[in-house]
């Protein structure tokens, strides 16, 4: 399996790709990495070789103030837009960055391309539940704006990735709402609830943003606008949280001993709430994996982020959605 990753994208890059790439190496035996960037910059972090990790030089990146759309054209030779080359080409059989959301939305799309009859793809990270099990949200701002047809086929394309590659057999899923209620909320979900109610998913009704955490349904579907709201909302609730904690532990001697007792504890806990755990945002709708990693990416979750993209290709994830979307096309015919 050949994996193609933007050395040059995120906040620790490239350090924290290169050593999450290795990792990724002492994994997986049947697979190579091509990284796209600087090379006098990637090779500082290399130790000896492998001949299954080749470096594909260039110096031009995308940064993360660069406009999405236009950037893609105008920087032909940056890192982001030879690996989805490479894919599209393909060179390698997924891609993963950690750079610039719209950038990589726009190389997916205008590199690799979409499944036949996906209108839009979707932006689909794997979020924390209280029992360690997670959830899959979708989308999470690859479209600010969506149709109910669009949010039936995010159903789709969730469920089988959470059945296929997190292996949680017949998921549910709910659709975000302002309440449990059938009937509740705007035009949009009003219609999609109907949508969903007829398709090929387990769909369990209406979900509200209070109980994601609490494992409210393994799938949640939503547009992109109240997605990244709902993402970064509680991105940072948790950050806010963990930094409340800190303050009250080092407020004198007393809780300073007691934070010393409990501080694995607490990591353990962070490292529960950490979504990069679960590896990087999928862009589902695309003809090739494509996957988006956290910005601040460590080794760790760049690792992650590799592992989901392997069980993508591995379970032929984007060849069942294709087939299930032809399915359906085959009978509203």
């Amino acid at each position: 399996m050949k994996i193609a990753i933007d050395a040059m994208g995120g906040d620790h890059a490239p350090e924290s790709v290169v050593k999450g790439s290795l990792l990724a190496l002492e994994a997986f035996e049947d697979l190579s990495i091509t990284l796209y960037g600087d090379e006098n910059k990637i090779k500082q972090y290399l130790e000896g070789s492998d001949k299954r990790l080749t470096i594909h030089h260039t110096t031009e990146k995308i940064e993360n103030d660069d406009e999405p759309v236009r950037v893609v054209r105008k920087k032909k030779q940056a890192s982001m837009v030879l690996m989805a080359e490479a894919v599209k080409n393909g060179e390698a059989d997924a891609c993963i960055s950690a750079g610039n959301t719209g950038a990589l939305m726009s190389a997916g799309l205008f590199k690799v391309g979409r499944i036949k009859g996906i209108d839009r793809p979707a932006l689909s990270p794997t979020l924390p539940t209280i029992d360690g099990k997670g959830f899959l949200l979708l989308d999470v701002g690859a479209n600010v704006e969506a149709k109910p047809n669009h949010l039936l086929q995010y159903a789709i394309m969730g469920s089988i990735y959470v059945e296929r590659v997190r292996g949680i057999k017949n998921p549910t899923v709910g659709l975000l709402n302002v309440g449990t209620e059938d009937g509740k909320g705007n035009e949009l979900v009003k219609e999609a609830f109907q949508l969903m109610k007829k398709g090929p998913i387990n769909f369990i009704g209406n979900v509200e943003a209070r109980d994601l955490l609490n494992g409210a349904a393994d799938v949640v579907v939503t547009d992109g606008f109240s997605g990244n709201i709902t993402l970064k909302s509680i991105e940072g609730t948790a950050l806010s949280m963990f930094s409340m904690m800190k303050e009250v532990f080092m407020k004198n001697t007393k809780t300073k001993i007691a934070a010393a007792m409990v501080k694995n504890d607490l990591k353990g806990l962070k490292d529960q709430l950490d979504y990069s755990e679960y590896g990087g945002a999928g862009l589902f709708g695309l003809a090739k994996p494509v996957i988006k990693a956290h910005g601040s990416s460590n080794d760790r979750a760049v690792l992650n982020a590799i592992k989901q993209t392997y069980d993508l290709v591995e379970q032929d994830v984007v060849t069942l959605i294709a087939e299930q979307v032809e399915s359906m096309r085959e009978e509203a015919n």
